[in-house]
């Protein structure tokens, strides 16, 4: 999980910002057993895109990446949104253009 000093969290735990962009953070109401097992499998699968990237084995990569999805949406990260109040997602944008801009530029300060 992202450090809250190099990475900033949104004020409601949705998302952390890396380079200006927002990512969204894992679903917090996981078990923590689901959870570890789900940050287990994605670390494996982001290492087996990287052996197949290694061998050029197209097959083998789409395949890590397809699990590398699976392990993204079963933590919350990708796919419907975790939160149950109707708020929008802005998974993947830059926060400059997005409510938490504000919020976001007075961390500058």
């Amino acid at each position: 999980m992202p450090t809250p000093d190099k990475y900033p969290t949104t004020p409601d735990g949705r998302y952390f910002v890396v380079r200006g962009r927002l990512w969204r953070t894992s679903n917090p109401a996981l078990p923590e057993a689901l959870r570890q097992q789900l940050v287990d499998e994605l670390m494996g699968a982001r290492r087996q895109v990287g052996v197949a990237k290694q061998a050029g084995d197209g097959a083998a990569e789409r395949e890590a990446r397809a699990a590398v999805d699976a392990a993204k949406r079963g933590l919350g990260e990708r796919g419907p949104v975790w939160w149950t109040d109707g708020a929008p997602d802005f998974n993947r944008r830059m926060v400059a253009n997005t409510p938490y801009a504000g919020w976001y530029a007075g961390l500058a300060g």
